[in-house]
């Protein structure tokens, strides 16, 4: 909403810096008060004018978004104007708002501060990037404000209110009664191509207010970029008629082609993202467009340095930082890996986890192959170097620092000052190793509460688990729409989920991170027998042995007589010796290979975690627990339709 400055001398009472103002809507169809107001500006030297290229950009916007969608607040006595520009971010999944920790209910907020009287020809404009109930870290606000900041003053070198001035005139010519269809369309296509970018909206004209319908879109918006048809997949027709991408081969080679062509789909439409949008509505719209072409896409970006990732299994859920030592230092002060004590605070269970998951692949004798990542940490004495450098490994001093780090049971317990200062005093580099713990994770995990606990599963420590990217998601939706799907187990060492929480649950079959041979092939091994997974978690520390079934079978038996006298569960992990098994969602497609209850999936964009469980001292739940039980699915699917993330 446009917001007008009342006169000089009707503020005496004020603030310092005048922020009282009219709005449209008191000053619509009053002609007396328009005269009043800009005849009262003619009296005050120190009031200054707006610039009509300003409001031309702001009418613009209302046109092709909404009235709603910018506020103006015009500052008295300075030659200043606030541009509020509001981003509808409500395409956001849930679980994407709640791992990036955005309130999807409210807009995201660009604050530009521009010059009231020059607009385009004044100073390059400042930036703030904000949600009204999340001004306080809010870490995603603080790299859409670097990526804001960085696109503002590229296009600034060549920008002012005469060129825009120009680029409009140029499109309305389009529109006089002697020009032709041909002429149009041929205008559009030089200065206004339309956006190959499907997680952004469509940007009509002015005047155009209308909007995509339905909640539908809300996903397709923000993942199918990456699920553009490629050749190396095949259009088969669904059950209801629609058309769908799926995968066109078992074969090895053709699926690692199909791989290889996904990826440069992808890199395709991911370059798209930071393609700069045309000027035709004006710097304000442009810059709307440009955040909302980024908004879907900040996790495939390092949060410093804005270059894609290339991490070995592509993007993951959460933003994250990228390895280069520049991004590094510069994270360190960005503040965003000060949210230690925020993260013990809301989620101690998850980051007692985290710390046990670090130390058992730490203390792993494969430490060298799926201690990955190894951390990143600047030196608290030198803000110039590293403490923990992936070049420069040393795992002892990361094992003194790691059993430094104080109990997170402990750390509950008092202030967290004064814990920090604690585990200072032990190892300066404690803290700085668990702050990178937290950061590191880019996967999205909550604990359960009760009430959304499956108890069938038997323990305490149930988590909701979701690594896969929002375009891994999307593609995963298509393909269930197609063939269905079904839950099944995944059982692996707890040693490898230090990795796993970082890189993704991805196909290890004849890699160095395979464990147990590949007796059915490459693929992801799952099975909708909790014994047969069980068996697979509590392998590593150098035990290579595949057990029976039979012996599978007797040694859950013998667990399960001491399940019934256990004692009640702490909160926290009190034990080392941890087994923990993820309960999956796999797309049930010809390409699931099932040799009776070990199931082998190739397709790793086939298989999403949903929940995670962890064990202590050996103690599991029921040994024969079957997915494929009515009852179980339906408690399953009662818990992921009533877990609001």
């Amino acid at each position: 909403m446009w917001q007008r400055k009342l006169p000089r001398a009707a503020s005496m009472n004020s603030m310092s810096i005048g922020e009282q103002f009219w709005s449209d809507e008191d000053s619509d169809g009053d002609s007396d008060g328009e005269d009043f107001f800009y005849g009262a500006q003619c009296h005050y030297v120190t009031d200054l004018s707006r610039h009509p290229q300003l409001d031309i950009d702001v009418g613009a916007v209302r046109d092709i978004y909404s009235e709603s969608a910018v506020s103006v607040r015009e500052y008295e006595t300075i030659d200043d104007v606030d541009i509020d520009l509001h981003i509808n971010v409500s395409f956001l999944d849930e679980e994407v708002a709640s791992a990036w920790k955005v309130n999807r209910t409210e807009p995201i907020v660009l604050r530009l501060r521009f010059s009231l009287s020059q607009y385009l020809d004044g100073p390059e404009p400042t930036v703030d990037v904000f949600q009204p109930t999340c001004k306080d870290g809010f870490c995603l606000g603080v790299q859409l404000k670097r990526i804001l900041s960085t696109f503002i003053a590229n296009q600034w070198k060549n920008l002012s209110n005469e060129f825009l001035n120009a680029q409009q005139r140029k499109r309305h010519s389009w529109f006089k009664a002697g020009g032709t269809i041909k002429k149009f369309r041929a205008g559009l296509s030089i200065f206004s191509p339309i956006t190959k970018c499907s997680s952004v909206p469509l940007i009509q004209g002015p005047g155009v207010k209308t909007r995509p319908a339905g909640q539908e879109l809300r996903v397709t918006r923000l993942m199918s970029r990456s699920m553009s048809c490629t050749k190396g997949e095949l259009h088969n027709s669904s059950p209801i008629g629609q058309t769908v991408a799926v995968p066109g081969s078992r074969s090895t080679v053709h699926i690692t082609t199909r791989q290889l062509i996904q990826l440069f789909f992808s890199s395709q439409a991911l370059i798209h993202c930071k393609s700069i949008p045309t000027l035709e509505y004006g710097f304000l719209v442009q810059i709307m467009k440009y955040s909302e072409q980024r908004i879907p896409t900040l996790n495939d970006y390092c949060v410093v340095c804005d270059e894609q990732h290339v991490f070995q299994n592509g993007s993951m859920l959460k933003p994250a930082v990228c390895t280069r030592e520049l991004c590094v230092f510069s994270f360190n002060t960005l503040g965003v890996m000060s949210g230690a004590a925020e993260d013990v605070a809301t989620g101690a269970e998850v980051v007692d986890l985290l710390v046990a998951m670090c130390r058992a692949a730490l203390e792993s004798a494969r430490k060298s192959i799926i201690f990955d990542p190894y951390p990143s940490v600047v030196d608290p004495h030198d803000p110039k170097s590293l403490a923990f450098n992936p070049k420069k490994r040393s795992y002892e001093r990361l094992q003194r620092a790691l059993d430094s780090i104080t109990s997170i049971r402990e750390i509950t317990q008092g202030p967290y000052v004064e814990i920090k200062k604690q585990m200072d005093k032990l190892d300066s580099l404690a803290h700085p190793l668990l702050q990178w713990i937290i950061s590191s994770n880019r996967s999205h995990i909550v604990k359960l509460p009760t009430s959304r606990q499956l108890k069938f599963m038997h323990t305490s420590h149930q988590f909701l688990l979701l690594s896969s990217p929002p375009a891994k998601e999307a593609r995963f939706r298509t393909a269930r729409k197609l063939h269905g799907s079904t839950f099944a187990f995944h059982g692996s060492h707890i040693e490898n989920w230090h990795s796993i929480l970082r890189n993704g649950l991805v196909n290890a079959s004849y890699t160095k991170l395979q464990l147990h041979g590949a007796a059915y092939g490459k693929g992801i091994y799952l099975s909708p027998i909790s014994s047969i997974s069980f068996g697979y978690s509590g392998m590593g520390k150098g035990q290579h042995h595949m057990p029976t079934k039979e012996e599978l079978v007797q040694h859950y038996n013998r667990v399960n007589t001491v399940l019934q006298c256990r004692p009640v569960q702490s909160r926290f992990l009190q034990s080392r010796n941890l087994n923990c098994v993820a309960l999956c969602e796999v797309i049930t497609s010809k390409d699931l290979q099932k040799h009776g209850n070990i199931w082998v999936c190739p397709i790793s964009d086939h298989v999403c975690t949903r929940f995670f469980f962890v064990y202590e001292d050996g103690q599991v739940g029921d040994a024969n627990i079957n997915t494929q039980d009515v009852r179980i699915q339906k408690e399953i699917l009662r818990v992921i339709g009533g877990q609001s993330t």
